[in-house]
Order: structure tokens, then C-alpha cells, then sequence
């Protein structure tokens, strides 16, 4: 028996979570059930399938369950429905700041076009927000498999909607298409409105694309970036420049980036400096949450509960949260450790 403290009650924020991943199973089911559409077997509940996206089936598999349950997302009050219920988790999570990403364009088609849909995601942001307490900002995400112009006309439009919350500008699925260089314009466009730059990189491929978001779209944070660890010069940059690595440990397993638990460079990311914010990436799909993986960092690398509250104080550091609400959860994280630990049983 070792003396552990609850990770669910330690502050933290929360910047790497999927809009359609962060659905409840039991809520994909209603909806479904709803529209009338039918799911496979990997989204009707159970064990969460090894989807293996290393190679391009396992990536066309993981894409395909995605687009079946995004597909359920049809009218505003089940977008709703969607933050209002990830709100709920992440705060159960110990969560006090969340950054949820979504590509608007994605649901444009049956909400009513491209702004419209932003409008209605904006709203449901709003509404969760007040409903939970929970701080919830957004960031808009382009596609690297479509093309460049999409994602600067994305880029104006996040940035037009700055004020209603949007905070930053990423770039996601399969990073072995597309080259980061591409989407340079979108990117200036975004940074020079004000919003961070979160592209994806270092998860599919090695430390090459997550160079390329460093040089080519002057990245403050990296959505991933766990390959970073095979480039010892990389790491050292990563920690000079104080990027933040939005690292997902069980995705990463998940999508056989790595083969088991501890074969993710935790250890290797935090002993080197490098800032990390642990995410949950796409809970739908891959069957834990937020505090799963400060538990995962715990179970599989050994972490502390000081070395914990430290990967707390640095996701809470790479936020866009505003410097009082930074301010409070950093004091919550030190009276956490300032809690007596308690007997919990440790599995192996």
C-alpha cells in the first residue's frame, strides 16, 4: 500500500481534447439510435479498439469510427449536449481549464454553413461554461489533408471570433500528409490576429514534423509531440523555448505510436525540460479521461505526486487561461500537495 493523493483533486487544464472525441459512449448510442445510424462494434462500448494508425489502414479505420460519430452531431442541441457533457467530465477530472479543438467545418454542412456552425459551437462554449464553472476556450483546427486555402479562410474566421473565446489556431489528422510549409499563411494569419499556434506533429511521424512546426508555423504549443524524444537536440530546443508538448499517453498506445505503456517518453520529455500538458485526445475512441492519464504517468512512469503537480503547473502554464484564473489554479495545485496523503492501493 503506498500513500498517494487523488489525482481527480488536482487542479489542472486540460488542452488537448477533440470536440466529436470527447462524447460519452452512452450519448453517441441515443444519437445514433436517433438518426437512425448504425455503429460498429468499436463504438458501441466494451474495450477500446487497438487501432493501430501507424500504418494506413489502422489511420483509415480510426478516421472512419470518427467521421460514423461525428456524423450523430446533426442539430444545436446536440452540440449542446456534447460540451455541456465533456464540461462535466473534465470537472469530475479535477479540470479547471479546458481548450477544446474543433475543425467547424466538419458540421457546417448540417448546421447551416460554416459560420453558422462556428456560431453554434461558440453558444454551447457559452452556455457550458456557466452551466459547470468551468473555464472553456476554443480552438479552431484545419485539416492538413485538405487544401491550404481552406485552412486561411478558417485562420480569418477564427480570428474574427477572437473575442467570443477563441484562443488558438491548430492543424490536425494524419501528419504524414500534407507538409507543414503549406500552411504557413493560415498560420501568420492566426498568430498576427492574436491566436497561439497548436499545430499537430511528432505523433505518426518522428522529430522531422515537429521541427517543421517550429520553423514553418512558429508553434507555442505542439499537439503531441512525444516523437520529439528520439532528437536529443530537439529536446534541448523544446525546453529552451519553453514549447508545450500536448502529450496523450493513452492515444498513444492506443494507436500503436508505442507498443505499451511504458514504452511512452514521459520520462524522457520531463527530465529533459520540456513542458508537457497531458490530454485525453479522443475519450470516445480510446476510453479514458483526463485524470486517467495523470494516473498513467503514475502507474507506468513512477511520477510523484510533486512530479504530478508539476506536469499540472505546466499545462496550466501552456494555457491561454488569463493570468488570474493561472494565478488560482497554481495555488490550488500547491494546496493539493499540501494535502495529506492518504492509503490507496497502487496497481502495477
Amino acid at each position: 500500500m503506498e500513500h498517494v493523493r487523488d489525482v481527480t483533486r488536482l487542479p489542472k487544464a486540460h488542452l488537448h481534447l477533440h470536440f466529436t472525441g470527447s462524447m460519452r459512449p452512452a450519448t453517441l448510442l441515443e444519437l445514433a439510435d436517433k438518426y437512425g445510424v448504425h455503429l460498429p462494434d468499436a463504438l458501441t462500448g466494451g474495450e477500446p479498439p487497438r487501432l493501430r494508425a501507424t500504418d494506413e489502414r489502422g489511420w483509415f479505420r480510426f478516421q472512419r469510427l470518427y467521421d460514423i460519430a461525428r456524423s450523430c452531431l446533426r442539430a444545436p442541441e446536440d452540440i449542446q449536449r456534447l460540451v455541456r457533457e465533456a464540461a462535466e467530465e473534465d470537472v469530475r477530472d479535477g479540470s479547471q481549464w479546458l481548450e477544446i479543438q474543433v475543425d467547424p467545418t466538419s458540421y457546417a454542412p448540417l448546421l447551416g454553413g460554416l459560420t453558422p456552425a462556428l456560431e453554434i459551437i461558440l453558444d454551447a462554449v457559452e452556455s457550458a461554461s456557466r452551466e459547470t464553472g468551468l473555464g472553456i476556450r476554443l480552438l479552431v483546427a484545419a485539416n492538413r489533408m485538405k487544401h491550404p486555402l481552406e485552412a486561411r479562410t478558417l485562420a480569418r474566421l477564427a480570428v474574427r471570433y477572437a473575442d467570443r473565446g477563441i484562443v488558438g489556431f491548430g492543424l490536425s489528422n494524419d501528419e504524414r500528409r500534407g507538409m507543414a510549409r503549406d500552411f504557413d499563411r493560415a498560420f501568420t494569419i492566426a498568430r498576427e490576429g492574436g491566436l497561439l499556434a497548436a499545430p499537430h506533429g511528432g505523433e505518426l511521424t518522428g522529430p522531422s514534423s515537429v521541427r517543421d512546426c517550429l520553423d514553418d508555423l512558429r508553434a507555442s504549443r505542439v499537439g503531441h509531440g512525444v516523437r520529439a524524444a528520439e532528437d536529443p537536440r530537439l529536446l534541448k530546443r523544446l525546453a529552451e523555448l519553453q514549447v508545450t508538448c500536448e502529450v496523450c499517453p493513452a492515444s498513444n498506445v492506443a494507436l500503436g505510436v508505442y507498443e505499451k505503456p511504458g514504452d511512452v517518453p514521459l520520462r524522457t520529455l520531463y527530465e529533459a525540460g520540456v513542458p508537457m500538458a497531458l490530454g485525453a485526445d479522443d475519450p470516445l475512441l480510446f476510453g479514458s479521461r483526463l485524470a486517467a492519464q495523470y494516473e498513467f504517468a503514475r502507474r507506468h512512469h513512477a511520477f510523484t505526486d510533486s512530479e504530478l503537480a508539476e506536469l499540472a503547473r505546466q499545462s496550466v502554464r501552456g494555457s491561454a487561461a488569463p493570468e488570474g484564473v493561472r494565478a488560482r489554479m497554481l495555488a490550488g495545485i500547491d494546496g493539493w500537495l499540501a494535502e495529506e496523503a492518504g492509503p490507496r492501493p497502487v496497481t502495477g
